[in-house]
């Protein structure tokens, strides 16, 4: 067949594979052929549905046990969605107010599902069978899901996110080690009796201390705040954005969870051990931690009363 008989489209397509592949070094005609003989693709191949749905291996035999795995397997991956949109933010150098709003309200749209998605706990789970079952999982904990930390440090200036009581003592040049070592949630993995580290936090900070450190150093410059500082004149359409995720990361998120470990677990401190150790109650209620990424955008009132209108609210049913 001659050439002229080809559809144009096809042999555009042609000439733009021969430029590509040459430019690599690769022949074209190679690549052609191994698309011969390739299988067409699947869905369930694509998204490796096999393996998917075999990811979920219960401890126990208590049915409800794989409501518990696969929530949390969807929270991760909302968190891997929201890490790949600030990762798109800090990496546009240099970023348009339009780009950076488009992705915040992709962020927000993923919390609100985060947000919502925890009935599937509080609504879905018999609350006998959880506390039975929990206790063969210790000393796991959702407090070691590395990547909600990752988005913490990805979000605000680290020292942003010490402790209340030493937040003072730190500023933007702290080292990154020294800061790693007093941020908020580290407080919320110490054993009462002994106040040393749980065997929960000793674990996490094996398996992920040094990434996250080095995110702290990483993203020193090009946290989401950083991004925002950069903008010339952000509008207040973009300050609302902020002040959103700020909210929903570190007032609802967190209360959300609050409210699911007030229906499953005692208020005895002695039952804190189906936490893995760490002590939630004053971990979770965001008016005791008061972490605020964006102190900037708040006011001092607004600071001071972090959180405390909706834990009234939604805890305890007070307007």
């Amino acid at each position: 067949m001659h050439e002229s008989q080809f559809d144009p489209k096809i042999l555009d397509k042609i000439h733009q594979l021969e430029e590509k592949f040459k430019a690599s070094g690769q022949d074209m005609l190679s690549y052609l052929e191994g698309l011969l003989y390739a299988d067409y693709l699947t869905y369930w191949e694509y998204i490796n549905l096999d393996v998917l749905l075999s990811l979920q291996q219960p401890k126990t035999s208590f049915k409800d046990e794989k409501i518990f795995i696969i929530y949390h397997q969807i929270t991760e991956l909302y968190f891997k969605l929201i890490i790949s949109e600030m990762e798109q933010i800090s990496d546009s150098d240099p970023i348009t107010e339009e780009f950076f709003k488009q992705r915040m309200e992709r962020i927000l749209m993923y919390f609100d599902h985060l947000i919502s998605s925890f009935a599937m706990m509080w609504k879905g789970m018999e609350r006998e069978q959880f506390l039975k079952f929990r206790m063969s999982l210790l000393p796991s904990s959702g407090f070691q899901s590395a990547q909600y930390r990752e988005i913490e440090l990805m979000a605000a200036d680290a020292f942003h996110l010490v402790t209340l009581s030493k937040r003072s003592e730190f500023d933007y040049h702290s080292p990154a080690d020294d800061i790693f070592e007093h941020l908020y949630w580290q407080q919320g993995a110490i054993e009462l009796a002994s106040g040393q580290k749980t065997l929960t936090l000793k674990n996490f900070e094996i398996k992920y201390g040094k990434k996250l450190i080095e995110i702290i150093e990483n993203y020193r410059r090009k946290n989401l705040w950083q991004k925002y500082i950069d903008l010339d004149k952000p509008s207040e359409e973009m300050t609302e954005l902020m002040k959103q995720f700020d909210l929903k990361a570190n007032v609802f998120w967190p209360l959300a969870h609050y409210k699911s470990a007030v229906r499953y677990l005692q208020k005895d401190p002695v039952d804190i051990a189906a936490t893995g150790g760490t002590n939630w109650q004053k971990y979770l209620p965001p008016r005791f931690q008061k972490v605020i990424f964006f102190p900037e955008l708040w006011s001092e009132k607004e600071q001071d009363e972090w959180g405390k209108g909706w834990v009234v609210k939604e805890i305890f049913g007070e307007d």
